[in-house]
């Protein structure tokens, strides 16, 4: 794919999802911490009352925390605390991919839903098979496509013909990372399709 900088930056926006809303959410809260403890730190240097705790009543909770919590209290908080770094060290080198891909495309950037090309793969295998709606079932995953088809009971089906059908319309659509095919045809045929 012959593609310019901005169909390349265009095409990654619509392809992974955006981490703004948890890194501006992380943000604020820290923002919002740090703001009231500058304030209690103004206000306990004026000498003047503070608006939850002191700087020296913080530290002496701080110091006197293991002697007036409950060690079961101390380890929920400590694996509360894990959970929620982990949860946003996930979310910082998480994937991050939605479901979509791009098509190669000389002209604009094209970009389709994985559900749309799992609807297109089981029309077309449905329709070279001879098939009635429903008897295909098409699934997109990370790199991978799985077919399954159920034939109509009584009539023989070539698995051979319908994984070149699959293969044809996945090189066809000639997308952005390389996709293997799985094709399934059932043991359980349709009754009078």
């Amino acid at each position: 794919m012959n593609q310019d900088r901005t169909q390349r930056r265009m095409i990654r926006r619509e392809t992974h999802s955006s981490r703004a809303l948890p890194s501006i959410l992380s943000a604020c809260i820290l923002m919002v911490v740090f703001l009231w403890l500058a304030v209690e730190a103004v206000l306990w240097i004026l000498k003047d009352q503070a608006l939850l705790a002191s700087p020296a009543q913080m530290l002496q909770w701080l110091v006197d925390l293991p002697v007036t919590t409950l060690p079961v209290g101390m380890a929920a908080a400590g694996a509360g605390l894990g959970i929620l770094g982990l949860l946003l060290l996930g979310l910082a080198v998480g994937r991050g991919r939605k479901a979509r891909r791009s098509l190669a495309s000389r002209r604009a950037a094209v970009v389709v839903d994985d559900d749309v090309i799992a609807a297109a793969l089981s029309n077309t295998t449905r329709l070279a098979a001879g098939l009635a709606p429903g008897q295909v079932t098409t699934t997109v995953g990370g790199r991978s496509v799985r077919v399954r088809v159920r034939p109509t009971s009584g009539v023989p089906l070539d698995l051979e013909s319908v994984t070149t059908v699959v293969d044809g319309e996945l090189a066809a659509f000639a997308l952005d990372r390389r996709t293997s095919s799985d094709v399934q045809v059932l043991n359980q045929g349709a009754v009078g399709q």
